[in-house]
């Protein structure tokens, strides 16, 4: 007789889904995720980053680095708003 991997032979015995009165192994769809597997986006990452540690300078660094990204997303929304403008008169035609 063939023997199944053992992850497959253990999927295969344990239910997948039970109902409520045995306690549900469904969530429902709106459920935050906490996985810790899960990375936090980088504007998340970047507010929790431990100012302690940092010298002066580095904290001088750090706001210059974010006054770059700053003008930087200004400018991309004036490109993009100008774009949408060019885009609203073409179809206004």
């Amino acid at each position: 007789m063939h023997q199944l991997p053992l992850p497959f032979a253990l999927a295969c015995s344990v239910p997948l889904l039970t109902s409520a009165a045995l306690g549900s192994t469904l969530h429902p769809v709106m459920e935050q995720d906490d996985s810790p597997l899960r990375t936090p986006d980088g504007l998340t990452a970047l507010t929790r980053v431990d100012l302690d540690p940092l010298s002066i300078t580095e904290l001088e660094a750090r706001i210059a680095a974010l006054q770059g990204e700053i003008d930087r997303t200004r400018r991309h929304i004036e490109r993009a708003s100008l774009h949408r403008a060019s885009a609203d008169a073409l179809f206004r035609r």
